[in-house]
């Protein structure tokens, strides 16, 4: 079997998510809604917590954190993949494609962090309320977001590296549509046990890591709720935890099932449906479920509407 040295390959070749001509047509529109709505929502729930001042605590800070990795990760991904549906040769080069795996890494590895510090956040809220001003300050909420993005950097210059080094046999297609460490994995003929060993280690710590923080938090959070007296402070509390946990069980779940599953059971189209969901559907869904599902959102939005219609009638 012939071995090509990876630094020798100058492109890669995206098979995309299908080869018929009219489905390509069709998924480009619904993609391309789907990243539009990504980029409203997102960009429209940053500016909504900017110009509530009744928004501006620890959650919604690093609800704008989330809101910007969402809008960074969809366009790491996404218009590469709507260019490619219009495209007969689906070509990324060697630094586009090692750029690209670097963002996306930094980017979802972040999110991850910031997911858990959510979680903690609500804990503190609900359990320990009057601690909760002192604990969450402004200065440990920016030092907690800091150090979730250094994680992000630090964890992406790891899998990037190792991933570099690698040797590719024959073939340069990748059957994703874009470079996700499984897919590129599967090219190499150079020993990646190495490659799955630390993806299995990174990828635990990240996900089943942050994932036990949230759980933990969420089971305080409602022997919290259930002892509360108040009904209508049940249901309030309720309300606000609802929504993280809808986007949590969707993005993690899909992320688990990519990273953590042995590279022998690893399915291409298997992997390219599953990430769909945690590089474009989770990132439009994060803003829908945490307005939608949630009473201060909805009630600075319409504060929002209310005093541009005022503005507009003067």
């Amino acid at each position: 079997m012939s071995v090509v040295n990876y630094t020798a390959v100058t492109e890669f070749i995206l098979l995309g998510l299908t080869k018929s001509p009219e489905l390509q047509v069709i998924l480009f529109v619904l993609f391309l809604v789907i990243y539009t709505l990504t980029m409203m929502g997102n960009a429209g729930m940053i500016t909504l917590i900017k110009i509530d001042s009744q928004l501006h605590t620890p959650m919604y800070f690093f609800l704008i954190n989330v809101s910007l990795t969402d809008i960074f990760c969809s366009s790491t991904v996404t218009p590469k993949m709507l260019a490619d549906l219009l495209s007969k040769r689906k070509v990324i080069s060697f630094t586009g494609c090692l750029l690209q795996m670097y963002v996306f890494i930094v980017l979802s590895t972040t999110e991850c962090i910031l997911f858990g510090l959510m979680a903690y956040d609500r804990y503190m809220a609900v359990c320990n309320p009057l601690l909760y001003p002192v604990i969450m300050s402004r200065t440990v909420c920016l030092k907690m977001a800091t150090g979730a993005f250094t994680a992000g950097f630090l964890n992406s210059i790891i899998h990037t590296s190792y991933i570099s080094s690698l040797s590719v046999c024959d073939s340069n297609v990748i059957h994703h549509f874009f470079c996700d460490i499984p897919p590129i994995l599967k090219l190499s003929c150079s020993d990646i046990q190495m490659n799955e060993t630390i993806v299995f280690i990174f990828a635990g710590i990240n996900t089943l890591g942050t994932f036990l923080i949230i759980l933990t938090s969420y089971i305080y959070i409602l022997f919290s709720i259930l002892g509360l007296h108040s009904v209508e402070g049940r249901r309030k509390a309720f309300s606000t935890c609802a929504s993280h946990i809808i986007a949590i069980v969707i993005f993690y779940g899909t992320l688990i099932v990519t990273y953590l599953c042995p590279s022998s059971s690893y399915s291409p189209t298997q992997g390219k449906v599953i990430s769909v969901f945690y590089t474009m559907i989770i990132p439009m869904l994060n803003p829908l479920t945490y307005s939608l599902r949630n009473e201060e959102v909805k009630r600075a939005l319409k504060n929002a509407i209310t005093r541009k219609r005022i503005t507009t009638f003067i």
